[in-house]
């Protein structure tokens, strides 16, 4: 069958909530899976030109309070072993070469997300494209364009979450693959998910059956008839009834060119700030001009912003199982259940409770009689809901940022790319950390104005550099560090270093810090 082409911007119409199809002219924290398929044989780079795009830019408020602002969902191990993220790594480097793969982030997470793909360190140790600040998917996915177009002017774009679970590899692979086809013909392709239930949480798609533009096997792809947004829950029972709508799963491929061309087309803001930063960025311009633009854009998504306004969408209806894990009661879908219908993890005594979700951190967490509820405990921070309010722990995280409560950014222990450290105790003048350091791990060489530090080895073996001096300390040895004191704590040995950190000083805040080097890249002052 030929391929059909997408109709030119002067043969488009203004996208509305239902259209014809157009005329187109010819050319960390684990919870265990519900089961664990033997790994299935993969196809590799179903096509070079393919560039996958892991968006990680998201901040952890739906799965609050295990993710946090600084430790999101995609951090987190979900229906498996690996973290999501990781799993997403995998799922797409049979897809494409491993440094082909670009990850779509932010600052404050780029050095967790890259401890945690160390097992690709080499291949994406250039493939990070940072947002300055958060502006929603759409001009996020365009500056990923504007890599993959410096790249390969003919580069396709796989670009999919970096916290949904997929289930059935081969499947993915096959979709991936019908879907490039038809992004080659100038398409902009997003897959497809039947629905399993009335769900609320997500836009749904319709397309257009009538016309085939490809097939891979079983698999076919349409255009896009039809966008709609989260509907209630009427709305959602009369789709899922029809049965020819389908869950948006925000996955998506097409051209580089052909969704800068589009974001050009239906957001210029976005495509002149677009192309200013190209311009820079080829220029050499410093990094400081560019994201003086980008912090100028709009905030705007992909979809509302460009798939639902767009003559060129096309949908696979995909075979693989698939969950954005959007709540707490999504768990149902994704984690191996007892014989009463609950997840439970951790130190968890419970009697008699049915279809409920219990995690427990580090203390013992009881439960009774419970049905259809969810209970987290964390060290700072605890959430009971039913199960059915689960999506509205956004709410509480919305009321901890307007409280300026540190319990919406990270947790007590907070990960590092060196290690973690853990606030033990706090009050006026004082704080009393744990400071975990991995082996060959290091700080930074930084100093504090306004406190000073008392380090005690508690296992391990210490490096400590203290002005001119460079010494080690064994388990029970201790060292003050003066207030604006060049130092650096690192790990020389094979185990892992954990000191007790004393702090004194008028002001405690992380912010208080001067670094003169420092080997994760961050901003030096």
């Amino acid at each position: 069958m030929r391929r059909k082409r997408p109709t030119s911007h002067s043969q488009r119409r203004t996208l509305t909530s239902e259209r014809p199809a157009p005329n187109l002219e010819p050319r960390t924290s684990t919870f265990a899976p519900t089961s664990s398929p033997n790994p299935e044989p993969r196809t590799s780079n179903l096509e070079p030109s393919l560039y996958p795009v892991i968006m990680a830019g998201g901040s952890g408020t739906r799965f609050w309070p295990l993710s946090r602002h600084f430790f999101p969902k995609q951090l987190l191990r979900i229906g498996g072993d690996d973290t999501l993220i990781q799993q997403t790594m995998r799922r797409v480097a049979g897809c494409a070469p491993a440094d082909h793969v670009l990850i779509s982030t932010n600052g404050s997470q780029a050095e967790l997300i890259k401890g945690q793909l160390s097992d690709w360190k080499d291949a994406l140790q250039h493939n990070f494209v940072l947002e300055p600040d958060g502006r929603n998917t759409a001009p996020a996915i365009a500056l990923a364009a504007l890599e993959v177009m410096r790249r390969n002017p003919e580069g396709l774009m796989l670009v999919v979450p970096a916290d949904h679970i997929v289930t059935g590899q081969r499947d993915f692979d096959a979709a991936v693959n019908l879907a490039a086809q038809l992004a080659v013909g100038g398409y902009l392709v997003t897959f497809g998910i039947k629905p399993i239930r009335p769900e609320t949480g997500y836009g749904y798609i319709r397309p257009d059956t009538k016309t085939v533009l490809g097939r891979r096997g079983a698999l076919k792809g349409y255009p896009v008839r039809q966008f709609v947004e989260k509907p209630d829950a009427a709305k959602a029972a009369r789709y899922l009834k029809a049965g020819h709508f389908y869950w948006n799963s925000g996955m998506f491929i097409w051209r580089a060119a052909t969704i800068l061309e589009e974001i050009m087309h239906h957001q210029p803001a976005l495509g002149r700030a677009m192309e200013r930063i190209r311009k820079l960025t080829d220029s050499g311009a410093p990094k400081q001009s560019v994201d003086e633009i980008y912090r100028t854009i709009e905030p705007v998504s992909i979809d509302n912003g460009v798939m639902e306004r767009s003559a060129k969408a096309a949908m696979v209806p995909v075979r693989f199982r698939w969950s954005d894990v959007g709540s707490w009661g999504s768990l149902d879908e994704v984690a191996s259940k007892d014989q009463a219908g609950n997840v439970i993890t951790g130190r968890v005594v419970d009697i008699d409770s049915s279809r409920s979700i219990v995690y427990a951190d580090r203390r013992v967490v009881a439960t009774i009689g419970l049905n259809d509820m969810v209970v987290v405990d964390t060290p700072d921070a605890t959430l009971v809901c039913p199960k059915s309010r689960a999506q509205d722990v956004k709410k509480v995280v919305d009321v901890l940022k307007r409280q300026q409560a540190p319990e919406h950014l990270e947790h007590l222990t907070v990960q590092r790319p060196w290690g973690s450290y853990t606030v033990l105790e706090e009050g006026p003048g004082f704080k009393v950390k744990r400071v975990t350091v991995k082996p060959g791990g290091r700080l930074s060489l930084q100093m504090h104005h306004r406190r000073s530090e008392h380090w005690v080895v508690i296992a391990g073996v210490a490096r400590v550099t203290r002005g001119d001096d460079v010494f080690d300390l064994t388990v029970g040895r201790s060292t003050a560090i003066p207030v604006e004191t060049k130092h650096r704590l690192e790990n020389p040995g094979a185990e892992t270093l954990h000191i007790i950190e004393v702090q004194n000083g008028p002001y405690l805040g992380e912010d208080d810090i001067v670094r003169f080097q420092d080997d994760y890249g961050r901003t030096l002052k």
